[in-house]
């Protein structure tokens, strides 16, 4: 990133930007989010870019008007989005505490027809458990004393009929820690509190908007770009969650602009709506109804959460895919001196594209030097509450994280060889092979495919060292040759290989199409339970093979580019 560049970051502009932005309660789909847009959309304008409103019918819930009562005593309360609508009356019962709702607190107990009293905010993992135990509801406990708000549907983006039975069928309600905590301790104690749970919610189908800006390549509109993007739509003002990222987009894409002659490629900038209260329903459409663009010209993504929280001191731990976690480290160690850790990117932050096989990077990018005791939240005690207001973000901090990003959108903007590290991503695939081959030596054949990631790391590490001495003929060669090694691994590592659906907002296990031949090392050998797992061992391993070697075809093509 030019020093001018960075140095032209601008805290002003930035605060000017968001204090418009926080004028507005942007619920996914209403006439205020659009009023909101429109606003980014004229300056987007502003600074050089041609801007596209796109509306499409998404599937939004938001919490209505929550009423809980413990003995007809009414308790503080939210309702969740995607929760059930409570019947007439409210839905009432004596709850079953089963803590932290994970598998084995849910695990050989009968909960049909039961309120659940849960400890933790609502998940997408918990309502999903829930449900398939045939609870009526539950209640959650807050770890403080604020609430906060959640989507619980584990449903990544609007369902459609293949996806429709996995949505929560439980009415959901949360409450502060004093109040819930009383409802446990009475319920340790041997008392039968009666809890009715009043819960209103207008859940349905909505036109929301995607904000699209360009500004495009020395190739023209055709030219391949990188993705630059953050939900627009908020909880309350949901002034840092994601106003401040919002503009901390605004304000990269205004020095980007000022630089255009030095970019190698274009950039497009999405604000998306349906992220709060769609689980990400505005990306995930794009990305179906915009797939074939994506994977011919999209180079990379990086997305953008909660810039600049006032508190927020650690940038060691944000995210990135293997590929570009020395992007990230560059960023964050040359902008603030903290070393880089870094940490997988999960299924969050509308990060859509996994299945298409573009590599992402970031979400949030700072965090709170010492997570909120109660909370247990690195974004701040405030975050998805009527608190995240414009007092919570700090200007000193938002010219650092924009910054950050700026370095990172710039590198993949200016290099004219893509710094994707493909022999980066091969590694965490040996890694992840390496136990395999012990657990099931001699019961299913893991050695040809460490030798194809092996084969696969040297070609790649050999393609990056000499691409800065790539000939500009041979550099649209090797950069179309990376694209196609992204397109196939970074399915396998995300998406379990699958490249059209999307899959579930639940944590996911790393390389996930590994996790047949994984469930199969669990198993008894000669059991009939081994034999079972070894057919699907036998096509997650055809799968990987296969992504292989398309990646190393890939990269056997760059190296002849490179000569």
């Amino acid at each position: 990133m030019p020093d001018t560049l960075t140095a032209d970051i601008s805290g002003p502009e930035m605060m000017a930007n968001l204090r418009e932005i926080a004028r507005w309660v942007k619920l996914s789909g209403t006439a205020e989010e659009r009023e909101a847009l429109g606003f980014i959309e004229g300056r987007m304008r502003d600074y050089g870019f041609r801007t596209n409103v796109l509306l499409h019918d998404a599937f939004i819930s938001l919490p209505g008007r929550a009423g809980v009562l413990v003995d007809g005593r009414p308790v503080t309360a939210i309702t969740q989005s995607f929760s059930q609508s409570s019947p007439p009356g409210g839905l009432s019962g004596v709850p079953v505490y089963i803590g932290h709702g994970s598998e084995a607190d849910f695990a050989g107990r009968d909960l049909r027809g039961r309120i659940l009293l849960m400890e933790g905010m609502a998940t997408p993992a918990t309502a999903q458990r829930a449900t398939r135990a045939g609870a009526a509801g539950h209640l959650h406990i807050s770890h403080h004393e604020h609430i906060h708000e959640m989507c619980i549907s584990p449903v990544w983006g609007s369902p459609g009929a293949s996806t429709l039975a996995g949505m929560p069928a439980t009415v959901v309600c949360s409450v502060n820690n004093a109040d819930g905590g009383a409802i446990r301790d009475a319920l340790a104690a041997g008392a039968q509190p009666v809890v009715t749970l009043n819960a209103e919610v207008d859940t349905g189908w909505r036109r929301t908007p995607i904000l699209v800006a360009d500004l495009d390549g020395p190739g023209g509109a055709e030219d391949a770009f990188v993705l630059l993007s953050g939900h627009h739509d908020t909880w309350y003002f949901g002034v840092m969650d994601n106003g401040s990222a919002n503009a901390g987009m605004m304000e990269v894409a205004r020095l980007c602009a000022l630089h255009r002659a030095r970019m190698k490629r274009g950039l497009r900038v999405c604000f998306w709506s349906g992220h709060s209260h769609g689980r990400y329903s505005g990306s995930a459409w794009y990305a179906d109804s915009h797939w074939d663009e994506l994977d011919r010209r999209c180079v990379a993504h990086v997305n953008v959460d909660s810039l600049g929280g006032v508190g927020a001191t650690v940038l060691s731990n944000t995210a990135s895919m293997a590929e570009l976690h020395h992007l990230a480290a560059e960023a964050v160690t040359q902008q603030t001196n903290q070393p880089y850790k870094g940490k997988r990117k999960n299924r969050s932050s509308d990060d859509s594209f996994v299945g298409i096989g573009i590599p992402s990077m970031f979400g949030s990018i700072s965090e709170q030097a010492a997570k909120h005791e109660a909370a247990r939240n690195a974004l701040g005690w405030w975050w998805h509450t009527p608190h995240d207001l414009i007092d919570k973000v700090d200007e000193a901090n938002q010219v650092r994280d924009a910054r950050v990003l700026g370095q990172a959108v710039w590198r993949l903007l200016s290099d004219a060889v893509l710094p994707l590290d493909h022999a980066a991503m091969a590694q965490t695939l040996l890694d992840e092979l390496a136990p395999l081959q012990g657990a099931l030596d001699g019961r299913f054949p893991v050695a040809p495919l460490a030798a194809a990631a092996a084969r696969l790391k040297e070609t790649a590490t050999a393609v990056m060292q000499r691409a800065p001495a790539a000939s500009p003929g041979a550099v649209a060669a090797v950069n179309a040759a990376l694209m196609r090694v992204s397109r196939a691994l970074v399915p396998a590592d995300y998406a379990g290989g699958e490249r059209f659906l999307h899959p579930h907002a639940l944590p996911m296990p790393d390389w996930a199409v590994l996790q047949p031949i994984r469930d199969m090392a669990a198993t008894t050998p000669g059991s009939d339970a081994g034999k079972f797992a070894a057919v699907d061992a036998l096509r997650a391993r055809n799968r990987l093979a296969f992504a292989l070697r398309e990646a190393q075809a890939a990269l056997d093509e760059a190296a002849a580019a490179l000569g």
